[in-house]
């Protein structure tokens, strides 16, 4: 089968593009023709080894896939040969990952695919749209009628956010990079969308909640937690799910007494169980039409280099080029 991978960590040029075996099934396995994988931060950090993870070598890259049911297991009894499906938590802890022709997957990470949504909008929610709704609701458990704030609503995660806390009646503030993206915020459902190259922040987003945000979903790999702190309301809550590195100054009076939570969230330290009630959630609001991925570019597979450069000069170089999720098809 033609599978991206890697012999070693590096930088994007140590991706190869070319055949590999196809994988054989273990218990409670099942092969999958994959349709569409994206590309995720995490992918560009495992891949230059700046993530440790036991990675086999050769190391197939990749979380997330949508795709169909070509054989199943022993064992496995919740899928059948022929189904559709998505899922994401692969490439992590030792497994092997989703950028192939084929990808063996436990039928645990594995869930059906709603009638009339394609690969690649499966595909492109997976990873970012488990990770907003453990975060706004397992972790943060947030209520109708209360405020969210997100940075960078166009992108992966921030685009969830934003139709998730509004599928269950939330306003939901949010910055953007550019006035196009801005309109592609407000397009997903946002109260407010503000181009923070040119305005006033925290002038918005004090209008818009001026008793202050319930919960403040922290996308930023370097939180200012002065100014979250600041916004934040009383009992609010912050949810953390970036910024391996950061060691940022924390107001730790102002916080504790506006009774604030302050919470981490990891999408990959969540159980089965617990992904597939998000998963569960995901595919209602996908066949409702609540919930769609934001896909910025779309690539062959065989173009997994480039695709992992451009993941890296906006994640970590802030060239502000990609909104959205890279979506690679084999």
């Amino acid at each position: 089968m033609k599978a991206a991978f890697i012999e070693h960590t590096g930088p994007p040029e140590c991706i190869r593009f070319g055949e590999l075996p196809t994988p054989s099934l273990g218990q409670g396995q099942v092969l999958v023709r994959v349709g569409a994988v994206s590309v995720n931060p995490i992918d560009t950090y495992l891949r230059a080894g700046t993530v440790a993870m036991n990675l086999p070598m050769p190391y197939i890259l990749g979380c997330d896939l949508a795709g169909t049911v070509e054989e199943v297991g022993p064992g496995s009894t919740r899928l059948a040969v022929g189904q559709r499906v998505w899922g994401s938590n692969q490439g992590l802890l030792g497994r092997q990952g989703t950028f192939a022709e084929f990808a063996v997957v436990d039928e645990t990470w594995l869930y059906p695919t709603p009638d009339g949504i394609e690969d690649e909008q499966a595909a492109a929610v997976a990873l970012v749209g488990i990770t907003a709704h453990l975060g706004l609701f397992s972790r943060a458990r947030l209520a109708p009628g209360e405020s969210v704030f997100v940075h960078g609503g166009s992108g992966g995660v921030g685009a969830c956010v934003i139709q998730m806390a509004k599928a269950v009646g939330a306003r939901v503030a949010t910055t953007a990079g550019s006035d196009e993206k801005a309109q592609t915020c407000r397009q997903l459902g946002a109260d407010l969308a503000v181009n923070y190259r040119r305005d006033d922040v925290d002038a918005a987003i004090r209008e818009f909640a001026p008793e202050g945000i319930n919960v403040w979903s922290e996308t930023l790999r370097a939180p200012d937690f002065d100014r979250i702190v600041g916004r934040l309301a009383p009992r609010g809550r912050v949810v953390l799910m970036a910024g391996r590195d950061a060691r940022p100054v924390f107001p730790v009076g102002p916080f504790y007494v506006k009774d604030a939570s302050l919470l981490g969230m990891a999408m990959f330290n969540a159980p089965p169980e617990a992904q597939r009630k998000c998963a569960e959630d995901i595919n209602r609001w996908l066949a409702e039409g609540r919930l769609r991925a934001n896909i910025a570019r779309r690539m062959p597979l065989a173009e997994t280099t480039a695709a992992h450069r451009l993941q890296e000069e906006n994640t970590l170089h802030g060239a502000g080029t990609l909104a959205g999720k890279i979506v690679l098809a084999p």
